[in-house]
């Protein structure tokens, strides 16, 4: 891990893990050890803004999500664009892989509500289309380099398309309006 300031009051960690060291960072600031506005974790780093107490980041390590973590399971109609053309590169059934795992939101970003997830083994990781589509339904659950997603709003977007759910993964009128956030784990379904 390396970390260095950011702005008058942040620091910027770059880790193997963000997704782990966010939910370490999470607890630390809930017992005090950690005193900052805001943890936010992308695809290297981790960001910590607002910060007023940092504890000796040498004594932690990243946490893995437990089961104890909150769990979203998303069931899912098997209809994408792509489901042929990726069943074909694995040389097995993507429903049959991405029902097998149990994947973690690394970060989110991109959209409102679209979660980056962690979790796919290197062997299913595909690159993105070369030519990006210029509308992706909304609901759409796609894979892209290592990560799996699913598309909150109807987008552009250049992920491999495998189906859909009909589940509201964004919503501004709630309190909490994105359904999942870094350190949530998600498991998909039939529909």
């Amino acid at each position: 891990m390396k970390a260095r300031p950011y702005g008058w009051d942040g620091v910027l960690l770059e880790v193997d893990d963000p997704a782990g060291w966010f939910l370490t960072l999470v607890a630390a600031r809930e017992t005090g050890e950690l005193s900052c506005e805001e943890i936010v974790p992308a695809a290297a780093t981790v960001l910590l803004r607002g910060v007023r107490r940092l504890p000796d980041l040498t004594l932690l390590s990243p946490t893995s999500p437990t089961s104890s973590a909150s769990q979203v399971e998303i069931p899912v109609t098997w209809d994408g664009a792509d489901f042929d053309d990726v069943a074909q590169r694995w040389r097995t059934e993507p429903a049959t892989v991405l029902k097998g795992l149990t994947f973690t939101v690394a970060f989110c970003g991109f959209a409102p509500g679209f979660a980056y997830l962690t979790g796919l083994p290197a062997r299913y990781h595909l690159p993105r289309l070369s030519t990006p589509r210029t509308g992706v339904p909304d609901g759409s659950v796609a894979v892209g380099g290592p990560y799996t997603g699913v598309y909150p709003r109807s987008s552009p977007g250049g992920w491999r398309l495998l189906g859909h759910t009909e589940l509201t993964l964004f919503d501004p009128s709630l309190a909490e309006p994105a359904l999942l956030s870094p350190g949530t784990r998600v498991r998909f379904a039939d529909a």
